[in-house]
């Protein structure tokens, strides 16, 4: 059980994933428990040597207070120091991209697996669909014959 980041794979090269806390209020984490969050368009910052979740939408929970927060503030991410530091200059240096790729439970706490990715080009995209294409006539052929 957990949210999912479907296109994440799709756009990027996964080269590392990596799990990490988040701070969130509690009306959130009763959200993200009923699925109500959306990642397909978020992404992760290095800022002050810490790292920052940005545009994850996260509904309202219809019985919190009127003071709920924001639905796509930035979230902050919880890791180590040295995690962090390493994150950055793989960031800075070698340009690549922090995306979320799972947002679940472990033990109630929410956790998210960040990948650290680097982008695809058209051609990658139209060859990983090809792929998946053969992948699924074969599984068709194979379901027919038996």
């Amino acid at each position: 059980m957990g949210i999912l980041n479907k296109k994440a794979r799709f756009n990027y090269f996964v080269l590392e994933e990596l799990e990490c806390g988040i701070e969130l209020f509690g009306n959130e984490v009763k959200s993200i428990k009923e699925g109500n969050c959306n990642i397909k368009d978020s992404y992760a910052v290095v800022k002050n040597n810490e790292v920052y979740l940005l545009n994850m939408f996260v509904k309202k929970y219809k019985e919190a207070s009127i003071f709920a927060s924001d639905e796509t503030r930035s979230r902050k991410l919880l890791l180590h120091k040295k995690e962090i530091l390493k994150l950055r200059d793989k960031v800075n240096i070698e340009g690549y991209t922090l995306v979320p790729l799972k947002l679940y439970f472990v033990k109630g706490r929410v956790k998210v697996l960040l990948g650290v990715c680097k982008g695809k080009k058209n051609y990658d995209k139209r060859e990983s669909l090809k792929k998946k294409d053969i992948a699924m006539q074969i599984e068709k052929e194979t379901k027919v014959r038996f």
